[in-house]
């Protein structure tokens, strides 16, 4: 039976005002974020950290689910393929939504069309260091020995294709240097030769590495972003040191599964802008060599979208290839 212009009214006014109801009583249940990595380490701590601001705030209640396991493709494919309500969101970096789509043969998702950008939240540049009893103790002796020798100088870093490898790559490439390149499974073992002199440099991120610098066990050479570390304020950049305008630094940000209502994306966009202007939040993850970023969804998507981009041919050149 046909409805009548009334009762057509009517039905839109319940459905506008239903919708309203349900945007109003967003989130109506716990909020699941994975975390691609293990839990303790950075990013685990970056996004436990911003998630408790707002759960402080605004009473929301945030479960924090690692994923780890394929350079962080697990836990980004299982947010791309959970429902796109508001209740499963992720926090991706670098490493899985711009530098994997190049460097694995195969992705199970894709990181422009799967995803939604909720919004970035920080940036953590990586760190150049040599053991305490090295005798170098700035990026020019290093650049010297190795131009002198190359390929006598050795580097390690945490697994093929990461940003600390393709960061190196990239180095060795504007500084006309060349490296004997040490890959490891992770940072512990890593560590443990830099600092006993068994390998002689290593790259890697400043949360990472921040404790062995503190200590005295590993000193400082240079920071891969364009402006020092407010944590690491004696240690020059790169850029600084002589190869101009060399950047590389890993970004951390929230998405959502693509089809997210978009007044959901802008609400988690708003809270958690909010969640890192707080005071503690800054020194927390300043703590943690991290600069807090933030920003719209749309900068988001920019930033994923050029960086493919940029590390694609990095990624090339390293000659390294994942299945």
């Amino acid at each position: 039976m046909p409805l009548s212009r009334r009762q057509a009214l009517a039905a839109a006014s319940l459905l506008l005002a239903t919708g309203a109801a349900f945007a109003q009583a967003y989130p109506a249940k716990p909020i699941k974020v994975i975390v691609p990595f293990p839990a303790g380490g950075g990013t685990d701590l970056i996004a436990r950290e911003v998630t408790s601001r707002v759960q402080a705030s605004k009473g929301w209640s945030f479960v924090v689910e690692n994923r780890p396991g394929t350079g962080g493709n697990i836990g980004i494919d299982a947010v791309a393929k959970s429902p796109a309500d508001g209740y499963t969101i992720g926090l991706g970096q670098t490493s899985n939504l711009a530098i994997n789509p190049t460097l694995y043969k195969k992705m199970p998702y894709d990181s422009v069309k799967d995803l939604a950008p909720i919004g970035l939240v920080a940036s953590a540049p990586l760190v150049l260091v040599v053991g305490e009893t090295s005798p170098f103790k700035t990026l020019g002796e290093v650049v010297a020995a190795a131009k002198a020798k190359p390929g006598s100088l050795n580097m390690a870093f945490s697994g093929n294709g990461t940003v600390a490898h393709l960061a190196s790559v990239l180095f060795q490439k504007s500084a006309g240097v060349e490296f004997t390149h040490v890959p490891y499974k992770g940072a512990a073992q890593a560590s443990t030769d830099v600092v006993s002199g068994r390998v002689d440099l290593y790259l890697s991120s400043v949360p990472t590495l921040i404790g062995y610098i503190k200590n005295g066990k590993m000193r400082p050479i240079a920071v891969t972003s364009l402006k020092r570390v407010d944590d690491l304020p004696q240690v020059p950049t790169i850029a600084e040191s002589g190869v101009k305008d060399f950047e590389a630094v890993t970004w951390f940000g929230f998405v959502a599964p693509t089809g997210t209502p978009k007044d959901i994306v802008a609400l988690l966009n708003a809270e958690f802008n909010k969640a890192l202007q707080s005071p503690d939040v800054k020194k927390k993850l300043s703590d943690q060599g991290a600069d807090v970023l933030g920003g719209s969804p749309e900068t988001f998507a920019t930033t994923i979208k050029n960086d493919l981009a940029r590390w694609a041919p990095i990624v090339k050149a390293s000659g390294a290839t994942l299945d």
